[in-house]
């Protein structure tokens, strides 16, 4: 399938991309080519059907659905917390995708709005909640514009849509960030002492999720279980923004499928995956990692914000360009993000004398910020120490010793 038209620039080291080249899959994008419209949406699925509290529950557990939106949370328990929680409860489409390397929930919100709709409508049916707020991202204007579309056509009995314009910042799409935008204040990540579904918007039990999980759950309430699709422990698909040899697509994979499969990782030395806050890929691991939630998670890995970047160019330099972003990218507002982060960064770039500075920084930030931005950078700074441990002595000394393995296997090949 051709783009979607259009490319957004970002003070990113990679810029937001709204025109992915997006292959139709067996499930969420399936018949992508009908378009966004509500008709042919309708004319495919049918009317939204009003499921009970309980038939929600046994529809997402069955499944064993986990939120798409970075920490792979069990749907199932945020949905019993928002419930048995009292109260009217809230419930919040949150597109303000942060990520700015990925464009899933972009593809999601230009091709397929409905679905996402759906999801949230019935949801809050089931819940007894009379709004759906929806969270757009103010850093990607095709897909404000193909959500507002998609909302100007609804007519759903006893739902009110309330929607909100993020601001074009990492931190802005985090789920306190958004719940303070909806409160009216600034739109930054506060503490939490409780979940977004015991206390969230306006004190009220909220079930805030992003496009991609709204989606699963518009689809299963729609057409039931998806069938023969992904593993018997793990059912059903993921959506991967791929980002290689410059190109990104967005395409829908079933879970069990290798990492081989979806990269080339002979062209492509250098894996980056789950985003900015993810991890780079040990080149010992990458040809036999799966996509399965669990497995990565044993393996030391998580599909995060569901990218794969693959990048010819040295993961040092790259991380290095990565953390400045990241670091500058904070809310500034507690000790780990306003003075560690930039120091970590820092630490990073110099590397004097070895890497324990930088161990120590990343030691000292972890689990103490306001937020989990501290806890994300870390991630991506100590997987670089773990899988390029080579290369960063290089850098202790002084140069850059990238040599990517496929080059090394060129040149045997040419000299043989």
């Amino acid at each position: 399938m051709s783009g979607l038209r259009g490319m957004a620039a970002a003070p990113t080291p990679v810029p937001v991309c709204e025109d992915p080249e997006v292959r139709e899959g067996p499930w969420l994008l399936e018949g992508v080519e009908e378009g966004p419209g509500l008709a042919p949406h309708r004319k495919r699925y049918g009317e939204t059907p009003r499921r009970t509290l309980d038939q929600l529950i046994d529809a997402v557990e069955d499944v064993g659905l986990r939120g798409r939106g970075g920490a792979a949370f069990p749907f199932a328990t945020k949905l019993r917390a928002a419930a048995d929680r009292g109260g009217r409860p809230c419930v919040v489409v949150n597109l303000s995708e942060g990520e700015p390397a990925s464009s899933k929930d972009t593809v999601l919100a230009r091709l397929r709005p409905h679905l996402v709709l759906d999801g949230a409508v019935m949801t809050a049916r089931a819940l007894g909640a009379r709004q759906v707020h929806v969270a757009l991202p103010g850093e990607r204007p095709l897909t404000v514009a193909g959500m507002d579309a998609a909302l100007a056509q609804r007519r759903d009995r006893g739902i009110r849509f309330v929607r909100h314009v993020t601001e074009p910042r990492f931190v802005a799409g985090q789920a306190r960030a958004v719940l303070e935008l909806m409160a009216g204040r600034p739109n930054l990540p506060v503490t939490a002492w409780s979940p977004e579904a015991v206390t969230g918007h306006r004190a009220r039990p909220t079930l805030l999720s992003n496009a991609e999980t709204w989606a699963h759950v518009g689809r299963l309430l729609l057409d039931g279980a998806p069938r023969g699709l992904g593993t018997d422990d793990e059912p059903g698909t993921t959506l991967l923004t791929v980002r290689a040899g410059g190109r990104v697509t967005v395409r829908e994979t079933e879970y069990g499928e290798s990492l081989s499969r979806v990269v080339s990782l002979e062209a492509s030395p250098a894996v980056l995956l789950g985003g900015y806050h993810g991890t780079w890929v040990d080149p010992d691991d990458a040809r036999t990692l799966v996509f399965s939630v669990p497995g990565l998670r044993t393996a030391g890995y998580a599909l995060g914000a569901g990218l794969v970047m693959a990048v010819e160019g040295c993961p040092v330099g790259w991380t290095r360009r990565l953390v400045d972003y990241l670091a500058a990218q904070s809310a500034g507002r507690c000790g780990p993000c306003r003075n560690g982060l930039p120091a970590l960064a820092d630490a990073l770039t110099r590397l004097d004398g070895g890497t324990d500075r930088v161990v120590e920084l990343a030691g000292t930030v972890e689990r103490r910020g306001a937020c989990a931005h501290p806890d994300g950078m870390v991630r991506l700074v100590r997987s670089l120490l773990a899988a390029y441990p080579d290369e960063v002595e290089g850098h202790v000394a002084g140069c850059c010793t990238w040599r990517p393995a496929y080059a090394d296997r060129r040149i045997r090949r040419v000299a043989s």
